[in-house]
């Protein structure tokens, strides 16, 4: 028999009708079967975990039947400890049942760096040193020397500290720094409008400090601690007024922008209120004309 006749035989389209039929059937059962393992269709929303702490978290895991991970920790300073910053998948992406939720959370402990060396540094430089390593100036304090506003020391709670040493993010480190072999004086600046980090900074740009700090009742709040801005000081920025090398400038800081408030809208204010009350000139000429008559 000739392989043309074979292809055309009876015999030969039943077996190739058998061959699609069971391809067809292979194929359907395959994608049955994965839609039943992967449970498509049966999906739903991440629950949104951020703020909440393990404990929390834990019981909203167990109750959607997911499994879940700590992945790695990070060091938010004004974020409560051990609760969930990032999540992935992240809040509101489509999951199933038994997905595994990777947690970051906020570090339990504050985050340590380890001290520069700032000995034999300027001022200035000493600050941006420190500053790149997550820590601040405290206090400059003068001592006589040949070099003047060079850094010779370095202390943190009133103690030597050595370059290396790990400290919490955030600490302060006063500098012993040399004020020469002369009572050298430089003039008060005015912190009026500043924030009191800028007001730091700007008196330890002159090489001085900053004493106390006079908060008004309208600083409630961490955030309005942030914002409240010097008002007042002593001693006032006076032309002639000298103060020695790490002196110290009193502080009163408020939100009340009132208080700064310059005295030229306060009389264009009340000078406008005056003319207000004062009758229009053509009808005070219109009142002079009719008594006239």
């Amino acid at each position: 028999m000739s392989f043309i006749k074979i292809i055309f035989s009876k015999e030969f389209a039943k077996h190739l009708g058998i061959v699609v039929l069971a391809g067809i059937l292979t194929i359907v059962l395959v994608f049955w079967g994965l839609n039943l393992y992967t449970r498509h269709g049966e999906g739903f929303e991440t629950p949104d975990f951020t703020g909440l702490t393990e404990q929390q978290f834990k019981n909203l895991v167990e109750k959607n039947e997911l499994r879940y991970d700590i992945i790695d920790s990070v060091y938010i300073d004004d974020a409560p400890p051990g609760i969930v910053v990032e999540q992935t998948p992240a809040a509101g992406d489509l999951i199933k049942k038994n997905r595994k939720i990777f947690f970051t959370i906020n570090s339990w402990t504050s985050e340590k760096v380890q001290a520069p060396d700032v000995i034999d540094y300027s001022v200035r430089n000493a600050r941006v040193l420190l500053e790149s390593f997550g820590l601040k100036v405290g206090n400059l304090i003068y001592v006589p020397s040949e070099y003047t506003n060079l850094v010779l020391g370095q202390h943190y709670k009133g103690k030597p500290i050595e370059p290396g040493t790990p400290l919490e993010k955030g600490s302060s480190i006063d500098l012993i720094v040399g004020k020469g072999l002369s009572n050298q004086t430089t003039a008060v600046p005015d912190l009026t409008g500043l924030t009191h980090e800028e007001a730091k900074e700007s008196s330890q740009n002159l090489s001085l400090n900053i004493g106390a700090c006079i908060y008004d009742s309208t600083v409630v709040s961490k955030e309005d601690t942030l914002n409240a801005f010097v008002w007042k000081q002593r001693p006032e920025s006076l032309p002639g007024n000298q103060l020695r090398l790490g002196a110290s400038i009193d502080i009163w800081l408020s939100t009340d922008s009132s208080y700064i408030m310059p005295d030229s809208v306060v009389t264009d204010t009340i000078e406008t209120e005056i003319y207000e009350d004062l009758p229009d000139d053509d009808d005070q000429f219109d009142n002079e004309e009719e008594k006239f008559f």
